[in-house]
């Protein structure tokens, strides 16, 4: 494994045109340190790096993903809708979300997942799992007390999920960690329910599977991680060669490397039983072929970090958000059978001009699924003042402002 330290040299150097600029277009030192391994004595030296991607036509994205917010919207209310007959245009938000210049090109991001749990020792152990496991990983908000009875939410991810910049981040001083845009795992326990998702094997160490695989892996790119820890708190490593493919004690199977990226989760692995029809899906809800995203500088060259696998395909909203890798299922007869601990993926979209959103005189925000891809992954839509609004009303006293 490999210790890695970011070191920000200025200030951002956003381009001056009218794509969004990266979340890694500044220049940067990287000082890489060898930590102690005993699976292999490989270093690398990186001096210095300059990281640059680009952005495409935000105009379609937009589009597509407005009409497939319509589709959605009238799919939970059992109407047929074909998204076509809409006229792009009229549907179609002039608004991003949030003020990040990363997300200026785009009115959707994928904000996270959501995982059920239905053990009280099952919820504690999946955060002591994350936070001690994944170098950066930090519960990020929190609901529910501790008198039992009612439902438990904790958030976890490795920086503030306002997708505005924070007012305590300050170039050069502040960390990626301190900068708005993250997705994150959002465990939630419902101490009513009674009917396990998963269950650990019995004995000291854990080794059952994953219940289901319509998810490969949640993909975390991370300075360090800690496979003792995982194995305390009820991880199943299945193997840790290069990098580690685990199960987290919750069910959720977990792919972590050692690596440096903008936002550590990275992207939400998902197996299909046609990677085309997936794509075609999710196209419909503005998920767009992007440049594959990599933790390390020699992308996937290495033994630390594998290459994209073969036939996969990457799709997401915007090129700096986090994605969904559709990979296509070995046997294409065999049913995907989904994981019942995924609840929801999440994204967070700006209403469209005429949409109130979520103020005092619009309805609730239903955080239930609305639509269900082909691998059965379930998904709902927030808007994101709401977002805004939970993140205030949940956020931890010493996140608050």
């Amino acid at each position: 494994a490999l210790s890695i330290i970011l070191l920000p040299l200025g200030a951002a150097a956003f381009s001056s045109t009218s794509s969004a600029p990266s979340r890694w277009n500044f220049r940067s030192s990287l000082v890489v340190r060898p930590a102690i391994s005993n699976k292999s004595n490989h270093h690398e030296h990186v001096d210095r790096v300059s990281i640059s991607t680009t952005t495409t036509s935000s105009q379609s994205r937009r589009s597509l993903l407005q009409k497939g917010l319509v589709a959605a919207s009238a799919a939970a209310t059992n109407l047929i809708i074909d998204a076509s007959q809409y006229d792009k245009n009229q549907y179609a938000a002039n608004a991003a979300v949030g003020t990040l210049p990363e997300f200026a090109d785009t009115n959707a991001i994928c904000h996270g997942l959501t995982i059920d749990v239905t053990d009280s020792n099952q919820y504690e152990e999946t955060i002591e799992f994350f936070t001690k496991g994944f170098e950066g990983m930090k519960v990020l908000r929190e609901r529910g007390g501790d008198g039992g009875g009612m439902v438990k939410d904790t958030w976890l991810g490795f920086g503030p999920e306002t997708p505005n910049i924070p007012p305590e981040f300050e170039l050069p001083v502040s960390s990626l960690s301190q900068y708005g845009g993250h997705s994150s795992l959002h465990i939630r326990y419902d101490p009513f329910a009674t009917t396990p998702l998963y269950k650990r094997s019995s004995g000291a160490f854990n080794n059952e599977p994953a219940p289901g695989d319509s998810i490969a892996y949640l993909q975390l790119g991370v300075p360090q991680y800690r496979i003792s820890q995982m194995v305390k708190y009820g991880g199943n490593v299945l193997d840790a060669y290069g990098w580690v493919n685990v199960v987290s004690p919750s069910g959720l199977p977990v792919r972590g490397i050692v690596g440096i990226t903008a936002d550590p989760m990275m992207f939400l692995a998902v197996n299909c039983v046609d990677v085309a029809k997936s794509e075609e899906f999710y196209a419909k809800l503005g998920f767009v072929r992007q440049e594959y995203p990599y933790a390390r500088l020699n992308k996937g060259q290495g033994q630390f970090e594998p290459p994209r696998p073969p036939k996969s395909v990457y799709v997401a909203p915007s090129p700096n958000s986090m994605g969904i890798l559709l990979l296509q299922n070995k046997n294409r007869k065999k049913a995907i059978v989904p994981n019942p601990v995924l609840r929801t993926l999440n994204v967070v979209y700006a209403p469209s001009e005429g949409d109130t959103g979520n103020n005092d005189s619009s309805p609730a925000v239903s955080l239930d699924p609305v639509v269900v891809d082909p691998s059965s992954v379930p998904i709902s839509f927030i808007p994101v003042d709401y977002l805004e609004k939970e993140i205030k009303a949940t956020a931890l006293p010493m996140l608050s402002n």
